[in-house]
């Protein structure tokens, strides 16, 4: 199962890059290279989030990235929502792979497979984006 997209796992990696830099703007080529994304990408996803008011921007020299003081305390769910969509985790599907497994149709797995989903989207809540401050890539 995968938690997260690409794009995802980016922006929670740039967010925790940003988290751990908040005094500072940081130029999108060095966001890149500290986080092992390439830097269009880096660009895409940080104006994406610009749009949303999780990060600031200032043009020319020494402008780049930053993050907005209430980005911090956001829990992560809002950021995997933005690029995957809500409770992603829910629309996972079945780990058994029956297409009709549901509640009152359950596969073998179905109750094991609910508390994974159940613990997946608990984390997505607990976790704020200060947490993945100073994360390794």
């Amino acid at each position: 199962m995968d938690l997260f997209s690409n794009t995802s796992r980016y922006a929670l990696r740039l967010l925790g890059f940003l988290a751990a830099h908040t005094d500072e703007r940081v130029p999108v080529e060095e966001i890149a290279r500290a986080t092992a994304t390439p830097a269009n990408y880096v660009s895409k996803i940080l104006n994406a989030m610009r749009k949303q008011g999780l990060v600031g921007s200032e043009r020319g020299w020494g402008g780049g990235f930053r993050l907005e003081p209430r980005t911090l305390d956001m829990p992560i769910r809002e950021v995997v929502s933005l690029f995957d969509g809500i409770d992603k985790v829910k629309r996972t599907g079945c780990g058994f792979g029956p297409t009709k497994c549901n509640p009152s149709d359950p596969c073998p797995l179905h109750a094991y497979w609910a508390r994974m989903q159940d613990t997946a989207t608990e984390m997505l809540q607990e976790v704020k984006v200060r947490d993945l401050a100073g994360s390794s890539v």
